[in-house]
């Protein structure tokens, strides 16, 4: 099924981040549909820096095209600004098409941007935002969404920004992620202006500017997909925060062992048998 197919469905996707092979598999398990996989989790994970515009478009392909050798899940990939003008946004649906995404998310913040959920955010015209949506479709050679992400509720009002979203929607917008609601009031307003129109998507950011809310009272809003972008690296981060003091501390894994995997089960999540087996399958010595 494709993402497009199931969002005519009438029950909220929820979508977790996934940031390289490992946790898309994982998330796949899990029994999850889609996947997000957003600029914020790979300058965390890969660079180790902020959400502040680092990320590039070949390291944003370079690891949407890993996490699509682990999983046949439709992937939802954050495009940031476009990395650029119009035509720097044209060849980032190019890139991220080859990648195998199955849709791209881009937002109206200058270049570079910032997490949506910090402060002092700045914007491009909603002109200049209509003509990159346009050059995003003009690129387009598969069925990938294209979603318009306006960040003005931080920077110009709440009002300017359901206006800039309406421009969007006209520009040709498959689905539409008006981001960081500062209340549930604001969120319902959302919903009552643009659900059965597009795709409405929800961010849920822990400790961020939206109130945190349960896939279920969403969907009662009127949105269509719920992202959880950076949750699976804040607890890895946190984990692994607690290993390495634990290590350090006890000169063994000894104490964290009921914490963390063995060889064993570490093999067992990531499939090693299934894949010795495929190896044995085309070794032409059996």
């Amino acid at each position: 099924m494709t993402l497009r197919e199931r969002l005519k469905q009438a029950n909220i996707l929820v979508t977790p981040g996934v940031y390289d092979g490992l946790t898309a598999n994982l998330a796949t398990q899990s029994g999850f549909e889609a996947l997000y996989l957003s600029g914020a989790a790979v300058a965390y994970t890969r660079l180790g820096l902020p959400d502040i515009g680092l990320s590039t478009a070949s390291e944003m392909a370079d690891t949407m095209a890993l996490i699509a050798d682990r999983t046949d899940l439709p992937v939802i990939m954050d495009a940031e600004t476009g990395f650029g003008n119009a035509l720097n946004a044209r060849r980032t649906m190019q890139t991220y098409e080859r990648a195998g995404a199955a849709a791209i998310q881009i937002e109206d913040q200058t270049f570079p941007k910032r997490c949506g959920h910090l402060i002092n955010k700045s914007l491009i015209s909603s002109r200049e935002m209509v003509d990159k949506i346009a050059a995003v479709a003009d690129a387009r050679r598969r069925d990938t969404l294209i979603i318009a992400r306006t960040d003005a509720i931080g920077v110009e009002g709440f009002d300017a920004a359901t206006c800039r979203a309406e421009a969007y929607i006209a520009a040709g917008a498959d689905a539409l992620f008006i981001e960081a609601p500062r209340s549930a009031v604001e969120l319902q307003k959302i919903g009552d202006q643009f659900a059965g129109r597009v795709p409405l998507i929800a961010n849920m950011v822990e400790g961020g500017a939206t109130p945190a809310l349960d896939a279920q009272s969403l969907e009662a809003m009127g949105f269509d997909i719920v992202i959880f972008p950076g949750g699976i690296v804040r607890a890895l981060t946190r984990t692994a925060q607690d290993y390495y003091d634990s290590l350090h501390k006890a000169g063994s894994n000894a104490p964290f062992a009921d914490r963390m995997f063995d060889f064993d089960g570490l093999n067992q999540a990531i499939g090693t048998a299934e894949f010795l087996s495929l190896g044995e399958k085309f070794d032409g010595r059996s």
